[in-house]
């Protein structure tokens, strides 16, 4: 048993160092999403973040990273996971449809200069999609991480970081280690030695 479990646990770790890696050819993508955070922060706007499943998670994650800290003992930032509503969602999916889960809730809480964070491992959720195409109508900056080639929510956003993996775990841990490096250049650059 042991020596299937190595062979799993190595072929894992050799996917995802090959898909991590290669986040390094999107340091533009990279610099081009902390620069539209730290302006959105900057004009005291916030931070609206959904996906399904993992990348509900992974929202949910990111907000507490930011309403919390990174590493510095600082002011909170806005950031706000349309996710974890149980209520919210729950209504909305009956009343509205599953499509419309995150488009109700970036209607009421989303204003000119704030950023929508969208995750979607396939880029491809509809509700993901149709809450892009409302973040956009109210004068919101868009972000997206996705998989692969990013899916339709490559075009639907104003930027995107796409994991180059096919495979939903890889994709999901590429994610998180975006969210962190983001949280981390934005808490700097608004807290410099985190005293606030």
């Amino acid at each position: 048993m042991s020596g299937k479990a190595r062979g799993v646990f190595e072929a894992g770790i050799r996917a995802h160092s090959q898909a991590i890696g290669a986040l390094a050819d999107q340091l533009d993508k990279l610099c081009e999403a902390a620069d539209i955070l730290v302006e959105c922060y900057r004009n005291r706007g916030k931070v609206l973040l959904f996906g399904n499943g993992g990348s509900a998670a992974d929202a949910q994650h990111i907000a507490a990273e930011l309403v919390g800290k990174y590493y510095l003992s600082r002011a909170p930032l806005p950031a706000l996971a349309l996710t974890a509503n149980t209520s919210v969602l729950t209504a909305v999916a009956n009343d509205y449809g599953f499509d419309y889960v995150f488009d109700r809730q970036v209607r009421a809480w989303g204003c000119p200069g704030d950023v929508a964070i969208a995750i979607s491992t396939s880029g491809k959720s509809p509700n993901v999609i149709t809450a892009v195409r409302r973040a956009r109508q109210q004068g919101m900056r868009t972000i997206g991480l996705a998989g692969a080639d990013g899916g339709p929510l490559l075009s639907e956003v104003e930027v995107c970081l796409c994991i180059p993996s096919s495979d939903t775990p890889r994709i999901q841990e590429g994610h998180i280690l975006v969210g962190h490096l983001l949280c981390e250049f934005v808490e700097r650059e608004l807290f410099g030695s985190g005293d606030a």
